[in-house]
């Protein structure tokens, strides 16, 4: 048994704070000293950047649909215990507290991630255009499931001390914080949500303020109580050991020469799962970040390339400015280096982004459109490549403005909904799904086979 103190901050719906309050209760938490793990529902890569700034180690994701409902509980323990043991977990929620995957009766919320790790609830409540009508939708909130233990709420968008008491007076459970409105702390957003820490000079000023925000107007003490209210768990924390789980070609790990994995970083590419860099790490790799927009060439010594997701689009002319970088990995991954492409990767791998030159290893362009692709799809493998077997299914998620056309051309990478997608070989896989290597751990034993073997 686990004993891990440990709240999520939820909300009836987007939109309400969550992001803003989670943050700076992470950051005032830090601040009062003490050690602060974050967490965040779903496959969002954006908010943890925020979580990490907050709590000086690595945001981490829980999400269901991704893992199993079995490493749900692990992946927070390893969070919390990983480089050093938390005093608290905080677990920012996803969109409304009983929203889920579409069709899935409310999988991969907030509230089954609740209770999966049997977590006591804050809901943040945006009042500003209602007063007592808030009473009820929290007592909703707090009643439709009874396995979510709501525990206390926090009122946001007060526009007054009248106001926050008559939405006060209507509310049965404590409210342990009342944050007026405050357009100075507002998160910029864009076509795909937030605009990412990394890509903001200010983002530690930012983080710092939310922090004062929280720390002036909610009562830690009560939130710090709620949190070790939360029983123990009965898991141990997620290891990327490979000797802890059953894999092929484990004993590439053991080797002693660990092979260079560059891993494209900066503001073009923020988008990766902390476990994806532990897992190459566990299986004998030497995990090297680099910027494709600044960085001249890559890191010597470069055996595979893992090119996750970010904006490549809104940065498309600094990469295409990069064209000794762009030449060097066009030849290094036609000629065989092990290469994984997720979303961004993808694109940056295609002749072209919305007319700019990329690296062109890939006989498809890539352009912005109106409409927005999120699913949370099953994708088959259609034959056996870099990552896959014939036939295996992964789970993943897709969050994209953008097409490229071909779809596919070659080895599909998967089969999604019907459709053939991405671009696959025995050294290259490419695609727009993301996944989470936790869950699937066989496709990072199978790349850094491959970069061991190269």
């Amino acid at each position: 048994m686990a004993e891990l103190p440990r709240v999520v901050v939820a909300a009836p719906a987007t939109g309400q704070g969550k992001t803003t309050v989670a943050t700076g209760l992470m950051a005032a938490l830090a601040a009062a000293g003490h050690a602060v793990s974050g967490h965040k529902v779903g496959p969002d890569y954006i908010d943890p950047g925020y979580h990490a700034l907050a709590c000086g180690r690595p945001g981490r994701n829980l999400d269901p649909h991704l893992v199993g409902e079995d490493l749900i509980a692990p992946l927070l323990l390893h969070g919390a215990t990983t480089p050093v043991p938390a005093d608290i977990a905080v677990v920012e929620g996803v969109m409304g507290l009983y929203d889920g995957r579409i069709g899935g009766d409310g999988f991969s919320s907030t509230a089954h991630v609740a209770a999966l790790t049997r977590t006591p609830v804050v809901l943040v409540v945006d009042i500003s255009r209602s007063s007592r009508s808030i009473g009820a939708v929290v007592h909703g909130m707090a009643t439709w499931d009874p396995s979510v233990q709501v525990a206390g709420v926090i009122l946001n968008q007060a526009g007054s001390l009248r106001h926050a008491e008559e939405v006060r007076s209507s509310i049965s459970l404590p409210v342990v914080g009342v944050i007026p409105r405050d357009a100075s702390i507002a998160t910029p957003s864009r076509h795909l949500g937030l605009v990412t820490a990394a890509e903001r000079g200010d983002s530690q000023a930012v983080v710092a303020r939310l922090a004062e925000v929280v720390a002036e107007h909610v009562d830690l003490g009560a939130v710090l109580a709620i949190a070790r209210s939360a029983p123990p768990l009965a898991a141990d924390p997620w290891s990327a050991d490979p000797a802890q789980i059953e894999l092929e070609n484990a004993p590439a790990r053991r080797r002693l020469n660990r092979r260079r994995v560059a891993v494209a970083a900066g503001r073009a590419f923020t988008f990766r799962y902390a476990e994806t860099a532990e897992l190459l790490e566990a299986h004998g790799c030497a995990v090297v970040p680099f910027d494709p927009a600044a960085d001249p060439s890559l890191p010597p010594g470069t055996a595979g390339l893992y090119l996750g997701g970010g904006f490549p689009e809104v940065h498309a002319a600094d990469l295409a400015a990069n064209t000794p970088l762009l030449a060097e990995i066009r030849a290094a991954v036609l000629d065989g280096m092990p290469t994984v492409a997720e979303c961004a990767g993808l694109l940056y791998l295609c002749r072209t982004l919305d007319g700019v030159p990329m690296a062109g290893v890939l006989g498809a362009d890539a352009a912005m459109t109106e409409r927005l692709t999120l699913r949370y799809p099953v994708a088959t493998a259609i034959a056996d490549t870099l990552l896959t077997r014939g036939g295996e299914q992964v789970t993943g998620h897709e969050f994209h403005r953008t097409t490229v056309t071909p779809a596919t051309a070659g080895t599909p990478a998967w089969r999604i909904d019907g459709d053939d997608v991405g671009f696959a070989s025995d050294t290259l896989h490419a695609s727009y799904l993301h996944t989470h290597w936790a869950g699937h751990p066989h496709l990072a034993a199978r790349f850094a086979a491959a970069v061991h073997r190269g």
